[in-house]
């Protein structure tokens, strides 16, 4: 984990009753329903294939890629995040909605089988422990020869945070990418990067805040 999320001394198995509260709790959608940036940056001119959305919330991004042709697999720990997703792609018409399943995983103990084209990960992180890197190196194993991992993270303060702490330390790409302990005979780093961007969090302030980003391909099987 990065060090910013707090350490709230709650068991693991907690973790899904925690996020579906998240969501349940609220009869509106947590999150805005579009994709997320740096995917439709990466992913924008690529000819769709098989994709695995981690941590794929109330399906903004996995939505988004069935309807320009991606088969997706959504992964979420909370039944009503899952059930927003499926929801949301039946609105987005017939086709987005037979290209996406949405499949319940708590990611510390279990992962969705098959092979994939792109594997999207997106903040994925939680005030619970998580074994990122053994996620993320089950994801690299889990790309087809020539798919791509991306991994984005927080890379900085945001004000609207729920653990607002400015002297909060982020891991630089390189140091999650080391972290993954990849072959490079096998896999290679295609963007190490941390751009800035505008942002608008959800009580409508904006700030200028810096993702993290990390993506691998896969050169063989």
């Amino acid at each position: 984990m990065t060090g910013r999320i707090p350490d709230t001394g709650r068991a693991p198995e907690e973790a899904a009753d925690f996020w579906e509260r998240v969501h349940a709790d609220r009869d509106e959608p947590v999150w805005s329903g579009r994709p997320n940036p740096l995917l439709a940056e990466t992913v924008r001119a690529t000819t769709p294939g098989t994709a695995l959305d981690l941590g794929s919330g109330e399906g903004g991004d996995a939505v988004w890629l069935a309807s320009r042709g991606w088969t997706v697999t959504a992964v979420d720990i909370a039944p009503t995040a899952l059930a927003r997703t499926t929801a949301r792609a039946v609105a987005a018409g017939t086709a987005v909605a037979q290209r996406l399943t949405a499949e319940r995983h708590d990611l510390a103990r279990t992962f969705p089988a098959g092979a994939f084209d792109l594997i999207n990960a997106q903040y994925l992180e939680t005030p619970f422990d998580l074994p990122r890197a053994r996620v993320f190196r089950r994801a690299a194993r889990a790309l087809t020869a020539g798919g791509l991992l991306l991994i984005v993270d927080h890379g900085s303060f945001r004000p609207w945070a729920w653990d607002p702490d400015p002297d909060a330390r982020f891991p630089a790409p390189e140091e999650i990418y080391d972290a993954l302990g990849l072959d490079p005979d096998v896999w290679r780093p295609e963007r190490l990067d941390r751009p800035e961007r505008e942002a608008t969090g959800p009580d409508g302030r904006t700030a200028t805040v810096t993702d993290t980003v990390v993506a691998v391909r896969r050169l063989t099987v």
